[in-house]
């Protein structure tokens, strides 16, 4: 994976950060049903349980950054590869649900930001040459 690649995903989980802030700070545990669903599956406080699974979000996407992309390792292009799917879906979701209520709801504003940081990555990867994907000495 090439050093801008790296770069590109090092961005999108920060960004991925910034979004589940924004998704606390607006209750989203509260308001959407999977995010219901996902925060109480840790416990009876949906808040407390919507941190432990953002947290643990991004940290597996710290994790991927850190680890198998920057060693430079097949599996992790196909994380990034992942992140991108995720992100995008995450992003495009959130869009969707403010556009059919025609209004604000938690994420959005940070939606967008998702989506074009995964667009800029999977251009990114999909640019990278295959030997830049081969594992360093």
């Amino acid at each position: 994976m090439s050093q801008r690649s790296r770069a590109a995903f090092f961005a999108l989980i920060l960004v991925q950060a910034a979004h589940s802030v924004e998704e606390y700070s607006t209750q989203l545990y509260d308001r959407f049903a999977p995010a219901r669903f996902v925060s109480g599956l840790f416990g009876f406080d949906r808040r407390i349980g919507f941190v432990i699974f953002n947290v643990a979000l991004v940290a597996f996407g710290l994790w991927c950054c850190f680890g198998p992309a920057r060693r430079g390792a097949t599996s992790g292009t196909a994380l990034a590869w992942f992140w991108v799917v995720l992100e995008v879906l995450n992003g495009t979701i959130h869009i969707a649900w403010a556009a059919s209520a025609a209004a604000y709801r938690p994420g959005l504003a940070t939606a967008p930001l998702l989506v074009i940081a995964a667009t800029i990555l999977a251009w990114s990867l999909h640019r990278t040459p295959a030997a830049a994907d081969a594992p360093q000495a």
